[in-house]
């Protein structure tokens, strides 16, 4: 199974994503773009595991207070395009905590650095940096293990387990 620790967006954040997407297309950016229903943030890729009901069994002991997330500037890692995130203790702090929690139990993950982004187009092409990025906040008040499966030629993320506060 294909897995990743994400937080899922407000349905109001994914709707400030609609905005800035049209004026993408509209500045003639191509590529894949992100389905609202995907739009996430990932505070560790996993991949391939079949260690999910381990995960599960850590992710019960995070411990973590509700935060605010809110979106910042726009920008990109080669061809991908992101939105970025205005610095948050909160957000740090889950991230360092979820990645620990894998290290104890001995389950691996990308460990490069944690860049808080969401992903909005990859393969982009064009020019981008005079859209507007997205404006909006949302409280975290939840944590999701995620499995990610290719559908028809399309990635589904379906929440496998999700711990709240």
């Amino acid at each position: 199974m294909r897995l990743f620790i994400a937080i899922q967006l407000s349905d109001e954040l994914k709707t400030a994503f609609v905005g800035t997407m049209h004026e993408l297309k509209k500045a003639g950016v191509k590529g894949n773009y992100t389905p609202l229903q995907n739009l996430h943030l990932t505070l560790a890729f996993i991949g391939e595991t079949k260690e999910a009901a381990l995960i599960q069994e850590e992710m019960k002991k995070l411990s973590f207070k509700p935060f605010r997330l809110t979106l910042s500037e726009m920008g990109s890692f080669g061809d991908i395009l992101w939105v970025g995130m205005k610095g948050n203790q909160g957000l740090a702090g889950i991230a360092k905590s979820v990645r620990e929690s894998l290290d104890n139990i001995g389950v691996s993950y990308d460990k490069d650095k944690f860049v808080p982004h969401i992903t909005i187009v990859r393969k982009a092409a064009g020019k981008w940096q005079q859209v507007t990025p997205p404006k909006g906040e949302m409280m975290v008040k939840k944590i999701s293990l995620m499995k990610s499966e290719n559908k028809n030629g399309k990635m589904v993320y379906t929440e496998i387990f999700a711990i709240n506060r």
